[in-house]
């Protein structure tokens, strides 16, 4: 009987992750399908950060992934629903947000660190470069 316990808990549990696995149903117009897919490459993911919506596969990517495809079919343009969400969760769920203010160190803040490493090198090895010299 112990056993049949371990093997079916062991089943569930290799069969468990599959439940959670939703299937996204593409936009019967090839054109607004199209647009969709265009769309999840340019909106982040809001729980992996590092990836679009198109390439995650957290819930909330699925969920945004319908609500675009809704979105499109009620007539919404590309630009309104990227307004729509960077209304909602802020310019940070665009992969490119726009130059303004409050994106500047989103959009410069990498070139100001690599900056500040290479002056930060330079000034590191400089007192080594005059003790080499006789």
């Amino acid at each position: 009987m112990q056993r049949f316990i371990s093997i079916a808990i062991a089943l569930w549990l290799f069969a468990f992750p599959s439940f959670s696995l939703t299937v996204d149903k593409p936009l019967p117009d090839a054109a607004l399908e199209a647009r969709a897919i265009t769309l999840f490459s340019e909106i982040r993911c809001m729980v992996c950060q590092s990836e679009t919506i198109a390439d995650s596969h957290a819930q909330v990517a699925s969920d945004m992934r319908r609500n675009i495809r809704e979105s499109l079919a009620k007539g919404f343009s590309d630009q309104q629903i990227k307004d729509v969400l960077a209304e909602k969760y802020g310019d940070v769920i665009l992969m490119k947000p726009p130059l303004k203010y409050s994106t500047i160190l989103l959009w410069f803040g990498p070139w100001l660190v690599l900056l500040f490493g290479i002056v930060s090198m330079y000034f590191y090895f400089r007192p080594l470069q005059r003790a080499k010299k006789p």
